[in-house]
C-alpha cells in the first residue's frame, strides 16, 4: 500500500484544526497537529512532513520566525494560513520562503487546490529537475530551446519577457512576488519598480493569452505579485465550507 502524504498543521486555533483534520484525512492525507511554534518545529524535524500549513499568529513565536527557522534546514512546501490581511505581510511570508498563502476565512476546496500544487512542486524537487516543455491549451514553452508558441504560431518574446515567463513556469501555481520577479529579470541589485514589471506582464498577456483583458493564465495577486495558474487547478466554489 502506498504511503500517505503527511501534512503538518501548525495552528493554535483548535476549531480550525478540528475541522481540517478529518477533511484532509478524507483526502488520504496523514495529519499531524501542533498548537505552538515549538511543538510544530519539533514535529517538522522528527516526522519530515510533505507539506506544512503554518498559521502566522502563534502564541509563542511569530509565524514568519518559524518559517525562517524551517528554511534553515528544509525546503518542504509551506502554505501560510493567516488572518492578517495586509499585503505587506503576505509578501514578507513569500519572500521568507513560503510557497503560498491563504487568508482566513478560506475555502477548503481552494486549500486542497493549493496543496495539490505544492505536492507537484515537491515531486519535481525529488526528481531533481523540471520538465523541458510546459504546455497549455493556448500556448507551449520549450524551456530547453527557449521557444514559445501560442495557438500554433511561434511568437517572439524579449529576453525580459521570456525570463519572467520562465520564472512563472518554474513556480506554476505559486505566487511570485514583485521583488522576486524583478530580481530574476534585472538581478539582485535592480532599482526597477513595479511599473516596469506591470509593463512586462501586460506585454506577455498580449502575446500568449487568448483574451489579454481577461487573462486565464497569468493572474494578478493584488498588492503581492503574480501567479501562473495551473491549467488543471479547480476553481474554489463552495462557500459553505469556508474556514475562519
Amino acid at each position: 500500500m502506498q504511503n500517505k502524504n503527511v501534512i503538518l498543521m501548525i495552528e493554535d486555533e483548535q476549531p480550525i484544526r478540528r475541522f481540517l483534520k478529518p477533511y484532509l484525512e478524507s483526502h488520504d492525507f496523514r495529519v499531524l497537529e501542533a498548537a505552538t511554534a515549538v511543538e510544530g518545529l519539533a514535529l517538522a524535524s522528527s516526522h519530515k512532513p510533505d507539506i506544512i500549513l503554518l498559521d502566522l499568529g502563534l502564541p509563542d513565536m511569530d509565524g514568519l520566525a518559524v518559517l525562517r527557522r524551517l528554511r534553515e534546514w528544509t525546503f518542504v512546501p509551506v502554505i501560510i494560513l493567516t488572518a492578517r490581511g495586509e499585503d505587506r505581510e503576505k509578501v514578507q511570508g513569500l519572500d521568507a520562503g513560503a510557497d503560498d498563502y491563504l487568508a482566513k476565512p478560506f475555502d477548503v476546496e481552494e486549500l486542497m487546490a493549493r496543496v495539490r500544487v505544492a505536492l507537484r512542486h515537491l515531486a519535481r524537487l525529488k526528481q531533481g529537475g523540471e520538465e523541458a516543455v510546459f504546455e497549455t491549451p493556448d500556448f507551449k514553452v520549450d524551456l530547453s530551446a527557449r521557444r514559445v508558441t501560442a495557438r500554433g504560431k511561434e511568437i517572439h518574446l524579449t529576453p525580459n519577457e521570456y525570463d519572467l515567463l520562465a520564472l512563472l513556469i518554474r513556480n506554476v501555481g505559486k505566487v511570485v512576488t514583485q521583488k522576486q520577479a524583478l530580481q530574476e529579470i534585472r538581478g539582485p541589485n535592480s532599482l526597477e519598480q513595479g511599473a516596469s514589471l506591470r509593463l512586462y506582464i501586460h506585454q506577455l498577456r498580449h502575446k500568449i493569452e487568448a483574451r489579454p483583458a481577461r487573462p486565464k493564465y497569468i493572474l494578478t495577486e493584488q498588492g503581492v505579485g503574480y501567479r501562473l495558474k495551473y491549467v488543471e487547478e479547480p476553481k474554489a466554489s463552495s462557500p459553505k465550507s469556508d474556514v475562519s
